[in-house]
């Protein structure tokens, strides 16, 4: 070893490396290792030292060199001791025989597992998929489905208005009218998505909801059509002995238009809290498309028809799992989640 003080020149460089390896690997603890790591490497070590007085290039290469060994040396130690200390607490404090502690897993929100739900229905019935802008122009959300300038829909009161022409959809309709001027019939489509509207938060209404709406066109297409599929619908969510039922209504895109109701899933039409003990539960609006939207897209009216209907993910999940407040659904309560 050298004797503090001693210059470049009087070290022993060679052996000073020797002496620091060796050292290096005899080191049983990270204590060891630190009393190693000060004596060959610490700012009063010789090597450091030297480094401060070296003048020539040759030497400081040299040197340089011989210090990134050394720390190499260091970090190689140091794996090897952190080794041995996670083998030695491994030992005493765990029994590799146990199993694991179970993480946790997520799951789907209900209103996206049945959003998935309603997506395979219609996919297995040969619909497209079509996603549509949360932020429409009043020209796709209004006029194109033919609302008179003073339906309250179109009012501030009801509507968010990004500008005088922008707005936050209130129905997925707009997609409807997209995909029409975009292809030529036949059309079969769904589209699923929020949608915002001016409501106070009560047990019924919430500012944002999901919708499902539905398009068919077609040549021959009849309220036929439209009940059988709205009844497979029905049942494939609520249970294959549900019936459905239209009754007479008014939508502005739409002519007829009908209200559609399912067979209460609970006391099986006999009459029940759920049903206001009248055998049906209302699901939503749907009709036939009108002419106007029909010509408002380059369609003709004269050659072809089809049906239209829009509900409430929300209210069909609430409907199928007996809930009463729509408001549960945006409280991410787990311990309602958790039930789905």
């Amino acid at each position: 070893m050298t004797e503090p003080g001693d210059t470049v020149a009087e070290v022993d460089w060679k052996a000073y490396e020797a002496e620091a390896i060796a050292a290096y690997e005899a080191a049983s603890t990270l204590d060891e290792l630190n009393d190693v790591n000060v004596r060959f490497l610490g700012r009063r070590a010789d090597l450091p030292q030297s480094l401060r007085q070296v003048r020539d290039r040759e030497t400081g290469k040299a040197l340089n060199e011989l210090r990134t060994r050394l720390e190499q040396a260091h970090q190689q130690a140091a794996q090897r001791i952190g080794s041995l200390g996670f083998a030695e607490a491994l030992g005493e404090s765990v029994d590799v025989t146990l199993p694991g502690e179970r993480i946790p897993r997520g799951r789907l929100h209900p209103i996206t597992q049945i959003r998935r739900e309603v997506e395979d229905i219609f996919v297995g019935l040969g619909y497209e998929v079509v996603d549509g802008n949360e932020v429409e122009t009043v020209e796709y959300i209004f006029d194109k489905l033919n609302m008179p300038e003073g339906h309250v829909t179109r009012s501030p009161l009801h509507t968010y208005y990004l500008s005088d022409d922008v707005v936050l959809r209130t129905e997925t309709s707009a997609s409807q009218v997209r995909t029409m001027e975009a292809k030529q019939p036949p059309v079969y489509m769904v589209s699923l998505g929020r949608v915002y509207r001016r409501d106070t938060p009560d047990p019924s209404h919430y500012p944002i909801f999901h919708q499902v709406e539905g398009l068919a066109v077609d040549k021959g297409i009849t309220l036929a059509d439209l009940k059988g599929t709205l009844q497979l619908l029905m049942r494939r969510l609520f249970g294959d002995e549900r019936d459905v039922r239209l009754r007479t209504s008014f939508f502005p895109f739409t002519e007829p238009s009908v209200e559609a109701d399912v067979s209460c899933f609970l006391c099986n039409q006999k009459g029940c809290r759920m049903c206001e003990y009248e055998g049906w539960i209302e699901v939503g609006g749907a009709g036939m498309v009108d002419p106007n939207v029909f010509q408002a897209v380059g369609y003709d009216p004269e050659e072809i028809s089809g049906f239209a209907f829009g509900w409430g993910l929300e209210r069909i999940f609430l409907l199928r799992h007996g809930l009463t407040d729509i408001r549960m659904l945006w409280q991410n309560d787990l311990r309602l989640l958790r039930q789905f």
